[in-house]
């Protein structure tokens, strides 16, 4: 095999396939990136066995063959060469040649008949998401997932397609976001597919704002989204993820509207000085204002005021302000719903006009 070319062709798919292989693996041939030339097509695969990432590039006039090379350090190489620089790869028995300029590389390669692949077999849903809405869906949830629970199902993204809906729910079991977003084509069946939280992370940072479609498929095991020239195949958790519905309060005794960035600064100020373990405030919701107080173990005390459109009870409750602050960032518009029943029970989060997205943030005792 040797092919030739442009460092800025080759970087960012580069990126997208490095990013899945991690550093330390117990298969030595898990840190490579498999490199094929066929049919005037570079493909680039990179897996760690549960998420694998397929990207191609369009190249004509190459001489054919494949190699696996490691992964990180071919794209640091990349990364670290000067911008339009060329790059010529040349397979030379069992070591790969990495050229540009005056830069000589040599790196140990493995045999590429040991690279392994995801088996998925037939798939039992397709459809077509615009690539910006998926992106915004995961983008408003996939923060609220748990990390290394030991209720697994709890380490991903629950993913619900329903007639005509396509639903994403994270729960670390403290706080849960829901966003959804209407499809354009029905879905025979109701379906959930639990992606764990790499196949997300991954998902999304290849995904961008633009409005080509996203193809979504999903078996009993396994999901895929191809955007481009970029495909992801992800291992699902097998799991039940809990009956989120339980959680979500049908109704609200009392709702404040309040000034979503000033809120935020607001409670990013009391922030500061609330205790460094638990993260705990006390919001004080009465006529016309809402009041958030901090304190920590050494005496020192925080507290902010913001104007609010609230005309409930005088209501007291306790959250951890990094659950708050960023399900405020997981929200768009100027204002900012909070709809409480009592100081013992959760907060839901949205904007008024954007019903889709929703956060729920359990209360704290302090």
């Amino acid at each position: 095999m040797q092919i030739s070319i442009n460092r800025d062709e080759l970087l960012k798919p580069l990126s997208y396939v490095a990013g899945v292989v991690e550093r330390r693996q117990t298969l030595p041939i898990l840190s490579n990136v498999r490199l094929r030339y066929y049919d005037d097509v570079l493909e680039l695969t990179g897996t760690d066995l549960e998420v694998e990432v397929v990207t191609t590039i369009k190249l004509d006039g190459q001489q054919e063959g494949e190699a696996t090379i490691p992964a990180r350090k071919l794209y640091d190489i990349c990364r670290a060469l000067p911008a339009q620089a060329e790059i010529r790869i040349t397979l030379d028995g069992e070591r790969a040649r990495v050229q540009s300029g005056r830069s000589r590389f040599t790196l140990v390669t493995l045999p590429s008949t040991d690279f392994p692949s995801v088996e998925v077999g037939a798939w039992d849903l397709s459809l077509n998401v615009a690539e910006a809405d998926l992106k915004r869906l995961l983008d408003k949830t996939q923060f609220c997932m748990a990390h290394q629970d030991v209720r697994y199902y709890l380490n991903g993204l629950l993913l619900e397609l329903k007639q005509h809906s396509l639903r994403a729910v994270a729960t670390d079991g403290h706080r849960m976001g829901l966003s959804e977003l209407k499809l354009k084509e029905s879905v025979s069946e109701d379906q959930q597919a639990i992606v764990p939280r790499k196949g997300v992370q991954e998902i999304s940072r290849f995904l961008d704002s633009s409005e080509r479609q996203a193809a979504l498929k999903l078996s009993r095991n396994h999901v895929q989204v191809s955007v481009a020239s970029v495909i992801l195949t992800s291992k699902l958790i097998d799991g039940r993820f809990p009956d989120y519905t339980q959680v979500m309060p049908s109704s609200h005794r009392n709702i404040a509207r309040i000034d979503r960035l000033l809120l935020r600064e607001a409670l990013g100020r009391a922030a500061i000085l609330a205790n460094e373990k638990y993260r705990g405030v006390r919001l004080t919701l009465s006529a016309e204002k809402a009041v958030i107080n901090a304190h920590n173990p050494e005496q020192e005390e925080a507290q902010e005021e913001v104007e609010a459109v609230y005309n409930g009870e005088e209501l007291e409750i306790g959250f951890n302000v990094n659950y708050v602050i960023e399900a405020i960032n997981g929200l768009e518009g100027q204002e900012v719903e909070l709809g409480l029943n009592d100081a013992n029970s959760s907060c839901t989060l949205q904007t008024p006009d954007q019903p889709q997205t929703r956060y729920i943030v359990m209360p704290m005792r302090l």
